[in-house]
């Protein structure tokens, strides 16, 4: 029972890790996306707002959300295995 709950807590903050990584990599792509964009022209206004306008949109973007995957599908990948190995020997 140990060695379940140090795999559940070690496993935890691996995907928290990679989530965070993910997380700020991302950002960083659609910024430099504003940027090259608002400089390649046609876009009127501020820079800084233009960008802070996109970050802001992107925060409630699909993308954002989709990142949460890296705790979903591992998680269910583990306890789809976990059962299958342990409780269907019927």
């Amino acid at each position: 029972m140990v060695g379940i709950l140090r795999l559940v807590v070690f496993g935890f903050l691996g995907l928290s890790v990679i989530f965070v990584l993910v997380s700020i990599y991302s950002q960083s792509v659609r910024r430099e996306k504003l940027e090259k964009h608002f400089d390649a022209g046609g876009v009127e206004g501020d820079r800084d707002t233009y960008i802070a306008e996109g970050m802001k949109a992107y925060q409630h973007g699909l993308r954002r959300k989709l990142i949460w995957l890296v705790y979903v599908i591992p998680t269910v990948a583990f306890a789809a295995l976990f059962y299958f190995l342990n409780f269907s020997r019927g």
